[in-house]
């Protein structure tokens, strides 16, 4: 396959970085767009990465970006800004003519979300369409690195509990790396996937105090699901001092989870790439130290 260049946004982001090293295995050529030069764009840089450092809410930063590039990858944090943004990256992508385009959208994503960050991700996935941008849209699950965020990683390591009010809800846990495997895979051969919107999962689909047992197995300790109340679960958010609007955001989606729409299993990773996602223990296991005081 001959070398290509793709622009990857996010680049230091949990997605991002794995991407890259994909992407350079294969021998393609990365511009990877970081907010500000730091330790971990230096680590790109060193792998063979080209840097550019831009807002994504600045449109001329994307319009040069965005030269020369085969394929672009859209990963945006839960913030305000995404649709902005998204306009952004159309107007430039369009100009620039590319193959194609990934966006991280979210398995919430929903014209009727309570959500305000799921209901910004599904106009972003219109403005796209309506671009005539080629674009994959990809929704996944909650992360397997979901796990390590201090807001749910602290009452495991502290407690031995999970204290998310997650009901009987079930999910999938994705590791980043997986995704990035699979995002790879479509810009680089991007035949069949334009259009589609692809739910990303792992390969079981747990509860709760299942996900808490496979934690526990991995520790050798006991770990328990004890869920919380949402206004406690708020209560426990606001002590980390997050933005509203991702406090918001959870709230909204862990109702979401208690009715069912995070669950499903994976039918398009282990298809696409040749290799089935790793399980919950083995992501554990894999960041053992994360997890122990």
């Amino acid at each position: 396959m001959a070398q290509r260049k793709f622009l990857i946004t996010g680049a230091t982001g949990k997605t991002g970085v794995h991407t890259i090293r994909y992407l350079l295995e294969q021998g393609h050529a990365v511009r990877a767009f970081v907010h500000r030069e730091d330790e971990r764009s230096e680590a790109l840089r060193a792998q063979g990465a080209e840097i550019f450092v831009g807002d994504l809410l600045e449109h001329d930063d994307i319009i040069q970006a965005m030269v020369g590039v085969s394929g672009a990858y859209l990963c945006y944090p839960v913030r305000p800004g995404y649709i902005q943004a998204t306009s952004y990256f159309a107007d430039a992508a369009k100009r620039a003519g590319v193959e194609v385009v990934i966006e991280m959208s979210q398995i919430s994503a929903r014209e009727d979300s309570k959500s305000h960050a799921a209901r910004d991700h599904w106009i972003a996935e219109r403005v796209l369409d309506w671009s005539g941008v080629p674009t994959v849209h990809i929704r996944p699950t909650y992360f397997s690195e979901w796990l390590t965020f201090p807001w749910v990683r602290d009452p495991i390591v502290n407690e031995g509990k999970i204290t998310l009010p997650y009901g009987d809800g079930r999910h999938a846990p994705i590791a980043a790396d997986d995704q990035a495997r699979f995002i790879a895979s479509v810009l680089t051969d991007p035949e069949g996937h334009i259009g589609r919107i692809y739910s990303l999962f792992g390969p079981v689909e747990l509860n709760q105090q299942e996900i808490a047992d496979e934690i526990g197995k991995v520790l050798g300790r006991k770990i328990t699901y004890a869920p919380s109340t949402l206004e406690q679960y708020r209560a426990h958010l606001e002590t980390y001092n997050l933005p509203e609007f991702l406090i918001q955001h959870f709230l909204a989606t862990a109702v979401d989870y208690q009715n069912g729409i995070f669950a499903g299993v994976d039918g398009v990773i282990a298809k696409v790439t040749g290799q089935a996602p790793q399980t919950v223990s083995t992501f554990v296991q894999t960041n053992r130290e994360v997890f122990e005081a």
